[in-house]
């Protein structure tokens, strides 16, 4: 499967992408607002073996997408949407290389994920978290149109390399009738 917008490809993870996936995901300055990592070679490997089970899956409920540069072919994060037991919400996530931050990937790549939930899976609700102190992942979800539905008080604990902090978080959110709206 795969998305397509101006500059970016979203196609399915496999674990051909070992080497670009470990190349962000075993840097901490990658995914300190993540809830994983970073990430050993096995952890990585077991996560592309995942993403390969679930894009057979029948139905599919996760999708594992690479980021990939369409100009040049270089694969700069992963991203997904994850459906819900019943199918008609779906979670978003992703995580971008570093040396592409700022550049206006992380909206693009959000968009094309929104677009393919409302309008190819046809989703009721779509949903994102982060920690409020990631400011380029809740301006992404605003940027999108998506609207915060809760500041949450130090309900994540975290792992950093001066040791585990808990962490304020933030939850957006968009319904179909939104994304309708926006046109």
């Amino acid at each position: 499967m795969e998305l397509y917008t101006d500059r970016l490809i979203l196609r399915d993870l496999t674990c051909d992408d070992f080497a670009d996936m470990q190349a962000y995901a075993s840097v901490y300055e990658n995914v300190k607002y993540t809830s994983w990592g970073p990430n050993t070679d096995a952890e990585t490997r077991a996560f592309l073996q995942e993403a390969e089970a679930h894009a057979k899956a029948t139905p599919r409920m996760h999708y594992d997408f690479a980021i990939v540069l369409r100009d040049t072919g270089r694969m700069i994060g992963s991203d997904g949407i994850y459906l819900s037991e019943s199918g008609e919400e779906g979670m978003l996530g992703w995580t971008i290389h570093r040396d592409f931050w700022g550049q206006g990937y992380g909206t693009e790549q959000a968009h094309a994920l929104l677009r393919f939930g409302f309008e190819t899976l046809k989703l009721h609700r779509i949903y994102a978290d982060c920690f409020a102190e990631n400011h380029g992942s809740y301006r992404v979800m605003e940027h999108c149109g998506m609207r915060r539905e809760a500041h949450f008080i130090k309900n994540c604990a975290f792992e950093t390399p001066a040791g585990r902090i808990w962490m304020d978080g933030y939850l957006y959110a968009m319904l179909a009738e939104e994304w309708e709206a926006k046109g």
